[in-house]
């Protein structure tokens, strides 16, 4: 019987282990931190979220146009200050009462020179479909920007992501809710409704995030915070 013999070195070999794991690692904790909160990039529930913060870099990340054309947020790229704005569908009543009442600043806002980022838990084609008619209404008119964050790709990067539970989509279906082309679909996924400012150097400046989904930015505050970009804009 013949028997095969290892000849390779056994120090190189476990040098050659150790390096690859090194590089593994180093790239699993750039790939993290690059999503969002290294520790805790998806929470188990909206109260566990660790949301960036005023202060913080803002991170880089891709969502997608209505026409599913890719959109790159390059904090190192700003050619104007932006606020982002993220909510959780059209789906959601209180996303729409919110985007109806930030119409009254809308005009304002982006007469400062600061632009504006809806980022929607929606897949593309249904950024807008959606929505409720009245908030189609209130907006059509507007410079409304939406993207599509259905795969919480944004939503991780900010920290403000979390897992819904498993009983959700049917207690939604129940509702009469139609959450098909939702992030809770795809991934089981829903961001915090949040508002994060961020100068043109790509430093968040202000960060609104509160886990109760009713609870949101007043239109007059968010005037206030793009009235305080703008003057700080170079």
């Amino acid at each position: 019987m013949t028997t095969a013999t290892n000849t390779k070195n056994p120090i190189r070999t476990l040098a050659v282990l150790s390096t690859a794991g090194l590089l593994l690692l180093s790239l699993l904790c750039s790939l993290s931190l690059q999503a969002g909160q290294a520790d805790t990039p998806i929470a188990d529930s909206a109260d566990g979220v660790e949301p960036l913060a005023a202060g913080d870099r803002a991170p880089r990340f891709s969502v997608r146009s209505v026409t599913g054309e890719r959109y790159d947020f390059n904090p190192n790229e700003l050619e104007r200050p932006t606020i982002l704005v993220t909510f959780r569908g059209g789906w959601c009543p209180y996303c729409n009462m919110h985007l109806s009442e930030l119409r009254h600043v809308m005009p304002e806002i982006n007469d400062m020179g600061v632009e504006i980022l809806f980022l929607s838990g929606d897949r593309p084609d249904q950024l807008y479909s959606s929505l409720s008619d009245d908030t189609r209404d209130d907006i059509q008119d507007l410079d409304y920007t939406i993207l599509s964050d259905a795969d919480a790709t944004a939503a991780i990067a900010l920290g403000i992501a979390f897992r819904t539970p498993e009983d959700l989509p049917q207690r939604f279906a129940d509702r009469g809710r139609d959450i098909a082309g939702s992030s809770i679909m795809n991934h089981g996924v829903l961001p915090v409704p949040a508002v994060f400012a961020v100068d043109q150097a790509g430093t968040i400046t202000f960060a609104y995030v509160i886990p109760d989904y009713k609870v949101r930015l007043p239109a007059d505050e968010l005037l206030t915070v793009a009235r305080e970009l703008a003057a700080d804009a170079p």
